[in-house]
């Protein structure tokens, strides 16, 4: 039941409208207040009352239900218990009926919603610095779907500019098929490494890379053919990763896929008067705007970052007519995006508005000491998240041997808790926050992590197997008395469709391994507390029935995220 719905339409007779009062109900901080509560603070003016007498008078005019068992006025506020039996039964039994549905809806159905998230670039490792857009992109994704939207995962790859020029420079002068194929995205790095080194003293060798580059735009069979093969190489690297990320796209349309669109944009601009020239470049002039100039084209006619941007924006809508495009990008781009919308904006485009720049914080790595490593692609030293991932899965085998050394498929088991620790360490703050990872932090199975939430799944899948209810199939009980921690843990079940929804609508995937938390949390306390499987049947039962449900949410809660729970742990 929407319990807030519920107040408002009961109250809306009262004068006041019901939108309004739904949306000034709110959880107390303290639930000895009661389980929901109205100020009535905001509707004193209207009224022309004081929230105490507007809190008595509405009290008088509420009666109690099935629902509400309870309403009381205290200090200008209407506090509501809600009918603990009731919100229990109809909680567990919808859970029970819906499985890995619940939570889910059809609110966004026939609206489709564009996700431009990872962006991983061509040649290049996948390192720790991509974490971030992929998992934050990958959980809005799934999350967006899961509420009925037509969601559309865009790879828009890094495959365009002088650097692949100077990639076919290295693979001329050191380079060979033989080591590329066998070395993949590692050797690649390496050439690029030594091009840059090389370069210092040469710098001749940047004018042979950009007509390298002129020759792959231009359709030079041998150019083209080894830009293929490095992209080649790289897409078969990072699948690996996207995979065990559980991490998918529907389009890998990158930079060069706009090659041939960009013209049409350059036209409109140049029609509409936009496009102006300033010391041999053509910009959109946005000084009005508290912004520099958007630049369009370089002096020598090269295109840039923006103008891309601004033809994959105009191909998205023309392909995919979305509702919204987000663009999971990390807010050191802040402007370039404000830039973009608003040269979109003036070029008279209405789904200007829809574009949206999910910013996120930086990502780094602390080491023993717990200093942050330094990275650098040109100088060879990132930190690949093919060896997080690896490190994570080591260090987690470790934590099984001697924690539990007789567990089966140790290798399978301390790989999904290792990535998990490594996805849920991502998500585990709000998205623009900076992240600095420590592995003894995001592997502490006791702390508010991923392993911490996953051996809480696997907790009650050992519960439920003793109680001979694994697979959901619970004796009937009549639920007489809840205790409190019976109703706080079910209470917060009753919540998940919410958060869910409040993770989508903030873009805040964090919503939900907070939420995990608090579920993992408040089971656990109901499982140190009291006995699930006993004597008593009807007490067996009802308990069992919480803890498949506690499993069910769980599992859909980390699932959204790209997160499995091991059987065993």
């Amino acid at each position: 039941m929407d319990y807030k719905k519920h107040i408002a339409e009961k109250l809306s007779s009262c004068g006041i409208a019901e939108e309004e009062i739904e949306a000034a109900v709110v959880v107390p901080p303290d639930n000895k207040m009661g389980d929901y509560a109205l100020p009535c603070f905001k509707f004193a003016k209207a009224m022309r009352k004081s929230p105490v007498a507007i809190a008595e008078e509405l009290k008088g005019a509420f009666s109690c239900d099935d629902a509400i068992s309870e309403v009381e006025a205290v200090n200008g506020y209407l506090n509501f218990k809600v009918n603990r039996n009731a919100l229990v039964k109809e909680t567990l039994e919808k859970i029970a009926e819906k499985g890995s549905e619940y939570g889910s809806s059809d609110m966004g159905a026939g609206k489709t919603i564009c996700i431009d998230y990872s962006s991983v670039n061509i040649a290049k490792p996948f390192h720790i610095g991509h974490l971030s857009t992929t998992v934050i992109g990958g959980a809005l994704y799934r999350i967006f779907k899961f509420l009925g939207y037509n969601a559309v995962g865009i790879n828009h790859l890094g495959d365009y500019g002088t650097q692949f020029g100077k990639l076919i420079y290295a693979y001329k002068h050191w380079g060979s098929a033989e080591a590329v194929k066998e070395g993949g995205v590692k050797e690649l790095t390496r050439l690029y490494v030594r091009y840059h080194k090389e370069s210092e003293n040469n710098p001749a060798m940047d004018d042979e890379a950009r007509s390298y580059f002129k020759l792959i735009e231009n359709g030079d069979e041998e150019c083209v053919k080894l830009f293929n093969l490095f992209k080649e190489i790289t897409l078969k690297e990072v699948e690996k990763i996207y995979d065990e990320l559980d991490i998918k796209f529907d389009s890998y349309a990158g930079e060069s896929f706009y090659n041939d669109k960009m013209q049409p944009v350059i036209d409109e601009l140049t029609e509409k008067g936009l496009l102006v020239e300033s010391e041999g470049a053509k910009i959109v002039d946005l000084e009005k705007y508290g912004m520099p100039p958007c630049i369009i084209l370089r002096s020598d006619g090269a295109s840039l970052y923006a103008t891309r941007d601004l033809a994959a924006a105009c191909y998205r809508k023309e392909r995919y007519d979305f509702d919204k495009c987000l663009y999971v990008v990390a807010y050191q781009q802040n402007l370039h995006f404000r830039q973009i919308f608003k040269v979109l904006e003036l070029m008279g485009k209405p789904w200007a508005k829809d574009l949206v720049h999910v910013a996120y914080g930086m990502v780094s790595l602390l080491d023993e000491n717990g200093n942050q490593v330094a990275m650098s692609t040109r100088n060879g030293t990132v930190v690949l998240l093919e060896d997080v991932l690896k490190k994570c899965h080591e260090k987690c085998l470790e934590i099984i041997e001697q924690k539990n050394p007789d567990l089966e498929d140790k290798e399978t088991v301390a790989k999904q808790v290792g990535t998990g620790a490594v996805i849920f360490g991502a998500l585990s703050n709000s998205k623009i926050k900076d992240i600095a990872f420590s592995y003894s932090k995001i592997l502490n199975f006791d702390g508010e992590t991923g392993p911490y939430v996953q051996y809480t799944g696997a907790r009650i899948k050992s519960v439920l197997r003793k109680g001979g209810a694994l697979g959901g199939v619970i004796g009937k009980y009549e639920i007489k008395e809840v205790n409190e921690d019976e109703y706080q843990l079910v209470s917060l079940l009753s919540t998940f469709p919410d958060v869910v929804k409040a993770a989508a609508e903030r873009l805040e995937p964090f919503f939900i391994t907070r939420y995990a938390i608090d579920v993992a949390s408040a089971f656990n306390k109901f499982y140190f507390d009291y006995k699930i499987v006993s004597e008593d049947e009807n007490t067996t039962n009802f308990r069992l029935a919480i803890s498949s449900a506690s499993l069910t949410v769980l599992t859909s809660a980390l699932t959204l995220l790209g997160i499995k729970i091991p059987e065993r742990m």
